[in-house]
């Protein structure tokens, strides 16, 4: 059972929800971060500047997740489509989140594509796509790519 305190991540219940819903049945957890293996390797194929491209460990994601509501407040999801490779172990998870830029408050709303390994319950990789340029427009750094 988890002892983390997961009220600090409450701009992501959203994204949260999503995640537990698209791995149903397919990973043990108590929260978004205890479905991780210990080990889990997270890579940011797609991203922002300035943010990791990798990282390792479900401590180092709870970290990094961790002022996530500094930034963005998350208000749901849409456009959830879950495809999955029981050969594998594989789960390819499309969706859409929305939500709400803190210091400006501009819209947010971001696709993105997560392809995630499953090992003996757990999360043990994943890699991540967003579109970078739908984050840069919200936070006033570009036009709207559409």
């Amino acid at each position: 059972m988890s002892s983390r305190d997961m009220t600090r991540y409450a701009a992501m219940r959203p994204y949260f929800a999503v995640v537990a819903e698209g791995l149903a049945g397919l990973v043990d957890g108590t929260d978004f971060f205890d479905m991780h293996a210990e080990d889990v390797v997270v890579e940011y194929v797609i991203t922002v500047p300035d943010y990791p491209r990798r990282i390792v460990g479900r401590a180092a994601l709870a970290e990094l997740y961790s002022n996530y509501g500094d930034s963005i407040v998350q208000s749901g999801s849409s456009d959830v489509y879950r495809y999955y490779d029981p050969e594998k172990s594989v789960v390819t998870l499309e969706y859409t989140m929305h939500g709400t830029v803190i210091s400006t408050g501009a819209p947010y709303v971001n696709r993105f594509v997560s392809v995630i390994t499953i090992a003996d319950r757990k999360i043990v990789h994943w890699r991540d796509y967003l579109d970078p340029l739908a984050v840069l427009a919200a936070f006033g750094d570009t036009p709207a790519p559409y």
